[in-house]
Parts: C-alpha cells; sequence; structure tokens
C-alpha cells in the first residue's frame, strides 16, 4: 500500500495495490499494520458506513466533537465523489483550509481524515457509494456540520447546477460560528 500527504497534518490518501488476472481484481481494502506503519497511529475502527448518493447529491460538511470527535477513513466502491476534508482545529497553521480527492470505483484511493477535520463530498457519478470505517460511534449530541459554501473556506465543488442538499445541510452554519476544535 502506498501513501501520500495532502499538506494539511493528519490527511492522508491511500492507494491499495490491487492483484488482477483474467477473472477481476482483490483488494486488501484495510490492514491495521500497513495503517499504522503509514499513519504513525493504531487506529480502533468501531464502525462501518455507507451511503448511496444520486449525481449532485452534496453532503456535508458533518464532524463530531469531542469526545467523540471521528477519524474516518473513506472510500467509493461504485461511481466516484470529490471528497473533501476542511481542517477545523483553530490552532493548527492550516485552520479553515481545505484539501479536495476524487475517490473512484477506478481509482480505488482510501482518504484517512483525522479527528479534527470536517468532512463532505459530492456524487460526479449517478449513482455514488461511499463505504468509509470510523473510529468513534456516531453521537448525536457531538454531531455539528458547516455550510458546504462557507467563502471563508472557498472550496470549488465541480457543480453543474445546484447540489442536491439535505434540510441540515443547507441549514448548517458558517465556519465562524461553527462549534470547532481548540
Amino acid at each position: 500500500m502506498t501513501s501520500g500527504d495532502l499538506g494539511l497534518t493528519g490527511l492522508r490518501v491511500f492507494e491499495p495495490p490491487p492483484y488482477a488476472d483474467e477473472r477481476g481484481f482483490f483488494l486488501e481494502t484495510f490492514n491495521a499494520r500497513d495503517f499504522d506503519r503509514l499513519v504513525g497511529l493504531s487506529v480502533p475502527f468501531v464502525q462501518d458506513n455507507q451511503s448511496r448518493s444520486a449525481l449532485g447529491v452534496l453532503r456535508g460538511l458533518h464532524y463530531q466533537v469531542e469526545p467523540h470527535a471521528q477519524g474516518k477513513l473513506v472510500r467509493v466502491v461504485s461511481g466516484a465523489v470529490l471528497d473533501v476534508a476542511v481542517d477545523i482545529r483553530r490552532s493548527s497553521r492550516t485552520f479553515s483550509q481545505w484539501v479536495g480527492v476524487e475517490l473512484s470505483e477506478a481509482n480505488r484511493r482510501q482518504l484517512w481524515i483525522p479527528p479534527g477535520f470536517a468532512h463532505g463530498f459530492l456524487a460526479v457519478t449517478d449513482p455514488a457509494d461511499v463505504i468509509y470505517k470510523v473510529t468513534e460511534y456516531y453521537s448525536p449530541e457531538h454531531d455539528r456540520s458547516i455550510r458546504w459554501d462557507d467563502p471563508d473556506i472557498g472550496i470549488e465543488w465541480p457543480l453543474h447546477g445546484a447540489p442536491l442538499l439535505s434540510d441540515k445541510d443547507a441549514n448548517a452554519p458558517y465556519l465562524r460560528d461553527a462549534d470547532v476544535f481548540p
């Protein structure tokens, strides 16, 4: 497995190698030893989640605050998304900066998003199936979101018209008003 730093401390992209032949391929999607070696920490994943989104669906920017902050290992098993992580750690030199990575069935990339980042994605195919592992259980009391179109963040979503949003995402606070990390 190879890994790359994306310029925001802790955020990493992984490219697990497929083992392919005329029958198809086999892919080791998670290996705790490799993850520990490449990220430098042993992460106890506690829950797997899956979502299916139609073309133009935008989900996010979501996160959980302490003591239930979540790290996420995100991948796409069908279709493609622009996956975005925003640094929401006020003490970070990269506070409010974002990185977008195309995750797709074809490229098999995975994005590690540590606690302290907000996460969102835009489905750029119809449909897009996203699977992600998390390090903390879902906690409604600690669940937070930030507006997807916050001008202080300035994410460049590849939109063709208005995105399809949940009420929660359409009414999320701006970063300046959000409950973020110290």
